[in-house]
């Protein structure tokens, strides 16, 4: 493994991360709406969580291209607002891994809320406890572990992400090239030893995260 192969998995866990960290306040939110709450537009909310899922990345990459490139209506706002430039840059990255991983989060934090017994949250609200109160001392440290296994499933996904990190943030080497994008360059370029190499790392990282994400859900301890 060369400096350049080390920098480039490190920038890709990095990505992956700074996704999920990005993605997972928005996803508790969404999440807790939906386990919890019933309001209007709620299946039309699960029906669009639910595209990223089924819809060829190619595809939800070519809808961020159009929303965030300097003429879409979010980017052209950037753009012109704060001077950011997403599209075929390292922030591209992360947000392609945020959009495809979400749907994922959400599922998992929202399967996490839904498994609390609805009478220790009322308990502690009959105590006193107003609704914030009643959510950050009861619900969260209850769902912690479905949370985690959320957190590091939706991780796994992130840095599996191909279709759209390449609409949006191109292939460029050293600057938004992930591990899928260099494996699959380096085959087109005929370098399958260090194809197979980043396969195998890819393959590593994923088995870690499904086993550890796997021990959180069961609630079991790692040590």
């Amino acid at each position: 493994m060369t400096p350049a192969d080390a920098q480039l998995i490190l920038f890709t866990l990095s990505a992956a991360a700074m996704a999920v960290l990005v993605s997972f306040p928005i996803g508790v939110a969404v999440a807790w709406a939906l386990a919890r709450k019933r309001w209007a537009g709620k299946a039309l909310v699960e029906t669009l969580l639910t595209l990223p899922l089924v819809m060829p990345p190619v595809a939800t990459g070519l809808i961020l291209l159009k929303l965030f490139g300097r003429r879409g209506p979010l980017g052209g706002w950037l753009h012109q607002t704060f001077g950011f430039e997403i599209i075929f840059t390292p922030k591209a990255v992360v947000l392609a891994l945020a959009v495809m991983s979400f749907p994922l989060l959400v599922r998992c934090l929202r399967t996490a809320f839904e498994e609390i017994p609805r009478d220790l949250e009322e308990a502690a609200a009959t105590l006193g406890k107003t609704p914030r109160q009643v959510f950050f001392r009861v619900s969260l440290p209850l769902a912690r572990r479905g949370i985690a296994a959320g957190i590091i499933l939706a991780f796994a996904r992130a840095l599996g992400e191909f279709g759209a990190t390449v609409m949006v943030a191109g292939l460029i080497p050293g600057v938004t090239e992930t591990l899928p994008l260099a494996i699959y360059r380096s085959f087109q370029t005929g370098d399958d030893s260090r194809a197979w190499m980043l396969a195998g790392v890819s393959a590593g990282v994923a088995f870690a995260a499904v086993a550890i994400s796997g021990w959180f859900a069961r609630g079991k301890r790692l040590l």
